[in-house]
């Protein structure tokens, strides 16, 4: 896992590699809301190109970052996301308040563009 901030975008980059379970799951809500804290962050993207399987609580933590992104004013997208992923992020409704889209410069084009309308 990795993360950066996009500064002049008020964006944090979290980047998914190997496994989204429990133990990842914690450390990116706690390292994610710091920072989103420290930094004046609003949006999130997530990476997931490098990410192998994702359980629930993989859920909950995107859940958990979109709704504190969009509590602040901001947008949650998701790049990168392979079969399996997009199986689990459709049935658990993800896709409906999340913007999935393919790679990271049209995830920053999405923030600075478009109007996404979360939820």
């Amino acid at each position: 896992m990795e993360m950066k901030l996009i500064g002049e975008k008020k964006t944090l980059l979290i980047k998914i590699t190997g496994e989204l379970d429990h133990h990842i799951a914690t450390k990116i809500k706690e390292e994610a809301d710091k920072l989103m804290l420290t930094t004046n962050a609003i949006n999130v993207i997530f990476d997931f190109s490098e990410m192998t399987f994702m359980d629930s609580s993989g859920i909950g933590t995107i859940m958990g970052r979109y709704k504190k992104s969009r509590a602040l004013g901001g947008k949650t997208i998701a790049y990168g996301v392979n079969s399996d992923t997009l199986r689990i992020i459709k049935m658990s409704g993800m896709d409906k308040v999340i913007k999935l889209t393919s790679n990271l410069e049209k995830a920053i084009y999405l923030i600075d563009k478009e109007e996404i309308h979360n939820g």
